[in-house]
């Protein structure tokens, strides 16, 4: 079996592989200052109500945007596994050729999702990763990363009017029946909701016509946290994947070999 763990801002997700089937999959929150005791015990302690024993897994490969969470779940699977980890990061293949400035600047599960999103579903291709910011790949009909767009987060543009106001309330992230709220709870929702709608479609059309030279048509698929809730309304996304990270992971992994 494999272990693959994508570790975000906001949560951990984590899921086990037989060969190329996903047996399960889970989502913890991102604990900087848990230890690698800690998060060890708690992945034994979930894999064994699944009935999955630490002995049962044969390799592990992780990606990370929390630096201080790598070699806290490095050591966890030294210690609780008996295996050091592959990580995703500069020098492993991917199978995948990064047209960025820098290409160590690409944020390890952007790369993930683009591996993922061009062998499921070809190219040209746009990616949106509804995670703690909303981040948008572009990937060309070769199969090369051309580069994005990262914006706030839908929970990141919440948290800021809370904080950042006087009056003005914490509000749970969902679509009101209508754009004009009678209150204030709905005019926040609205906001956050149709707002971030707005965003993600403008920049979606803006990259279209960016990538689409040739007349060739532009796929558009969604994964992440609020992908479910954004995309109903959004013009262009075509689907949602919400394990497409996890498939990118296992891809890269059997590339690795």
């Amino acid at each position: 079996m494999l272990l693959v763990i994508d570790v975000g801002n906001t949560n951990i997700v984590f899921g086990v592989y037989e060969d190329k089937k996903l047996i399960n999959n889970w989502r913890i929150a991102s604990e900087k200052n848990r230890t690698s005791d800690e998060y060890g015990l708690l992945f034994k302690q979930i894999f064994s109500h699944y009935g999955i024993g630490s002995e049962d897994i044969d390799s592990i490969i992780i990606s990370s945007v929390v630096p201080p969470l790598m070699h806290t779940l490095q050591a966890m699977c030294i210690k609780y596994f008996n295996m050091e980890p592959l990580i995703v990061g500069p020098g492993i293949k991917t199978g995948m050729d990064i047209k960025y400035d820098n290409p160590k600047e690409v944020g390890a599960d952007r790369i993930v999702n683009g591996v993922a999103g061009f062998d499921k579903y070809g190219g040209p291709l746009i990616i949106v990763d509804f995670g703690t910011a909303i981040t948008f790949d572009a990937i060309s009909a070769e199969g090369d990363y051309l580069g994005g767009v990262i914006a706030p987060g839908i929970s990141i543009s919440s948290d800021a009017l809370f904080s950042r106001t006087a009056k003005l309330p914490k509000v749970e992230i969902a679509k009101p029946n209508r754009v004009i709220g009678k209150n204030t709870v709905n005019s926040i929702q609205s906001g956050l909701v149709y707002g971030c709608i707005g965003l993600v479609d403008y920049i979606i059309e803006k990259m279209m016509n960016e990538m689409s030279e040739n007349g060739e048509k532009v796929r558009v698929i969604a994964t992440g946290g609020f992908a479910n809730l954004i995309s109903k309304d959004s013009k262009y996304i075509e689907a949602v994947d919400n394990m497409l990270t996890l498939e990118g992971l296992r891809i890269i992994h059997d590339r690795n070999r």
